[in-house]
Formats: structure tokens, sequence, C-alpha cells
């Protein structure tokens, strides 16, 4: 899975922002915040078996090679929900379920959702955001 994030110069930083995950990590030079920025998204996804890589793309964007999966799904659905200040149960009655275990299955990335659902998903956590699908 990729996820895509921008490189930003600030002064003597270099800053790599990763909407999707809420996240910003800074270092003196490009290389040394792309590594920053991979290490920051394996040392917080869930699980041991996450792979990271970052790699620029040109410009100021950059994309992160993740695997597996589920686990960045995870990921974000929980870090989009935290942004939000939502809590599990809020979410859950947002998609309609009765239980906050179903939404909560995505979230600890034992369940991966379809495309349609992730849209649903991430619409309940961040209805001011759509999801969106790229080609890098």
């Amino acid at each position: 899975m990729l996820i895509e994030g921008r490189i930003v110069r600030d002064g003597r930083w270099y800053l790599a922002e990763i909407p999707l995950l809420d996240a910003v990590t800074q270092a003196r030079t490009r290389k040394a915040v792309l590594a920053m920025a991979a290490d920051w998204v394996r040392t917080l996804a869930p699980g041991d078996e996450v792979s990271v890589s970052a790699r620029w793309i040109g410009g100021d964007r950059f994309v992160l090679n993740c695997e597996p999966a589920e686990a960045m799904i995870a990921m974000a659905l929980r870090r989009r929900r935290e942004a939000a200040g939502l809590s599990l149960a809020q979410v859950a009655e947002r998609i309609g379920a009765k239980s906050r275990n179903a939404y909560a299955r995505y979230e600890q990335g034992t369940a991966l959702p379809t495309i349609t659902k992730l849209a649903e998903l991430f619409r309940a956590v961040d209805p001011d955001h759509d999801l969106t699908l790229t080609v890098v």
C-alpha cells in the first residue's frame, strides 16, 4: 500500500507531512526526513511484521510503501478517528453499527474493508474530507 506525503522546506529543516496519518516529522536533509517518516510509521503501526520504505517521487511529493495493507488501513483509521476526537462507540454509531466492535475490527486490522466500506469508514471519522485514490 502506498501512502502519499509532502516534503516542505522550513528554514534549515525539511518537514515530511503525511496527511492520511495526520503526521509530521522533520530532519536536516531530504534523505533524512524520508527515513524519519518511514521510521515514524514503522514505530506506530500495529503489529510486528510491518515493512515501510520511503521514496521521493519528484517536486514536493514522496510515497511510503507500507505492508501489510491491513496494518496501514488500521493505523490510518485510528489516527483519523483520534484527530477528530471521536470514540469507537461514536464512530460505530455514525456507520449504523450496534456495537463499537464492528468498527474496532477495522482499527485492529482483523478485518479488511472493501473500497466502498473504507470510504464509508473514512467519511464517518472525517466527514469534511473524501478518500481519494491516486496512481503514483
